[in-house]
């Protein structure tokens, strides 16, 4: 697939906003943690330690893994901290499904790349799980409800 971007590309990523609190809550985290480590409560310390890590690592994946899936005439992209998989129409298979997710049924995109054809951000024909594989993006990952990503990518597909 062509890297160059024209209109016709669709992109979902995580909401910018939902990145923008993650990056606050993790400064908050990291600004408790050096308060509480001037005392004696070290448990308290290190939990708000490890969630300025936990929070700092979310949000910097919402950042940097951007945009998460992309889709023109030609196929999908999707991103992670691997790299980038390009999939030709005909080498993906993409369902909408609905999960259990606490307590509640919450609909996803699924994306399984079918054969070794789907090439790779490195162009050597093979994507970064070996050619095959399943991605599972929900409302969190494409900051958009899946039910409206799919009917668009099918509109797109054609």
């Amino acid at each position: 697939m062509d890297d160059s971007v024209d209109n016709s590309t669709l992109r979902w990523s995580t909401h910018p906003g939902l990145v923008v609190i993650g990056w606050v809550l993790a400064v908050g985290a990291a600004v408790a943690a050096v308060a509480a480590s001037g005392s004696a409560d070290r448990p308290g310390t290190l939990l708000f330690g490890l969630g300025a890590v936990a929070l700092t690592l979310a949000a910097a994946y919402g950042t940097f893994v951007r945009p998460r899936l992309a889709a023109d005439a030609a196929g999908v992209r999707i991103r992670s901290l691997g790299g980038t998989q390009e999939l030709a129409w005909d080498a993906v298979r993409m369902e909408l499904t609905t999960v259990r997710r606490w307590g509640r049924e919450a609909p996803v995109l699924e994306f399984e790349a079918l054969a070794a054809e789907a090439q790779g951000s490195s162009g050597d024909n093979t994507t970064s799980s070996g050619g095959e594989g399943l991605t599972v993006l929900g409302w969190v990952e494409l900051g958009a409800d899946p039910r409206d990503v799919h009917d668009a990518l099918l509109a797109l597909r054609g």
